[in-house]
């Protein structure tokens, strides 16, 4: 498995993210055989979240790894919090309390890397610095980073925290590409000009800030997946098409497309089928030309000023 550096941590990680978001709806036989496929093709690095199956899927993948300090240590584990019931909470108290739980659950000492889940608009930076602060110096959090933050939501945490920001996931897929589209549409009078995310991606590129794009597979809002659906024809035909060329499924396309981007991403799988796994891994071994990143790009609907 193809690696890249995570952020400007030295964490050496690979360039495909094993998200477990839905490990609960496997069998105990299913969940180890998921994961230990996954450890088997290089995919070592696992991505959490303390609301995945309310804390649930934490568990699940910590008894279908047989977690134990051998096996930790063949493993890099992300898990995120600031996300309760009916609101988001950046407090001190809740990260801290969060983590406990975190850890916890995936019966380890530490994470490698902690994110804050959705943006908390009461969001006071000093204590997040001071929470982040008592996470690393006790080593319970090795690297930090956030998901779905703009640029002046991180740079409004960089003023109090210490520790480097690594990581920012953002949902990103061939249907969804706002983040791509407003740099191409630059001063043009067309929806697809309009900045969304304050240039999120120029903004992780300059600061060594490894973008790692959720649902890569998704429409809309969690709406469906585009592959093999007849909304989307001539996206379908044409990835089938260059899958044809390489030899793969269109699920390793779907994949390789993202990885192409110069970016340097990191995308985090979300299915628990083991073929399709394998197929989302594969991807790390193609690179698509330049003309056939484009030809994708035009057929999911996008239109080039």
């Amino acid at each position: 498995m193809r690696t890249i550096e995570l952020g400007t941590s030295n964490l050496q990680v690979p360039v495909i993210a094993v998200g477990c978001m839905r490990i609960n709806n496997l069998s105990k036989t299913d969940a180890e055989r998921f994961v230990q496929t996954a450890l088997d093709e290089g995919a070592n690095f696992f991505d959490h979240a303390d609301i995945y199956g309310a804390g649930e899927c934490e568990q699940i993948f910590a008894e279908a790894v047989h977690m134990n300090a051998s096996v930790r240590e063949k493993m890099i584990l992300q898990s995120k919090c600031g996300i309760r019931r009916g609101m988001f909470d950046f407090s001190k108290e809740h990260i801290l309390e969060s983590v406990d739980g975190i850890l916890d659950r995936l019966n380890t000492d530490y994470l490698d890397v902690l994110l804050l889940h959705r943006p908390d608009a009461l969001v006071e930076p000093d204590e997040v610095a001071e929470a982040f602060d008592r996470l690393h110096s006790s080593g319970k959090v090795r690297h930090f980073g956030v998901s779905n933050q703009n640029p002046m939501q991180i740079q409004l945490l960089k003023k109090s925290v210490k520790q480097p920001l690594v990581a920012n996931q953002l949902q990103l897929s061939i249907t969804n590409t706002t983040m791509i589209d407003a740099g191409i549409h630059v001063n043009m009078l067309d929806d697809a000009a309009v900045n969304r995310d304050g240039s999120i991606l120029d903004f992780c590129r300059l600061n060594d800030i490894t973008i790692q794009p959720w649902s890569p597979f998704q429409y809309g809002f969690f709406e469906g997946v585009f592959l093999d659906n007849d909304k989307f024809p001539e996206l379908n035909a044409k990835i089938n098409e260059i899958a044809g060329k390489y030899g793969v499924t269109n699920t390793t396309i779907a994949i390789a497309w993202i990885l192409r981007h110069p970016a340097q991403m990191q995308p985090v799988t979300g299915t628990t089928n083991v073929d399709r796994l394998k197929d989302c891994i594969k991807a790390s071994e193609i690179r698509l030309t330049r003309e056939e990143w484009y030809e994708i790009y035009r057929a999911a609907g996008n239109i080039l000023p």
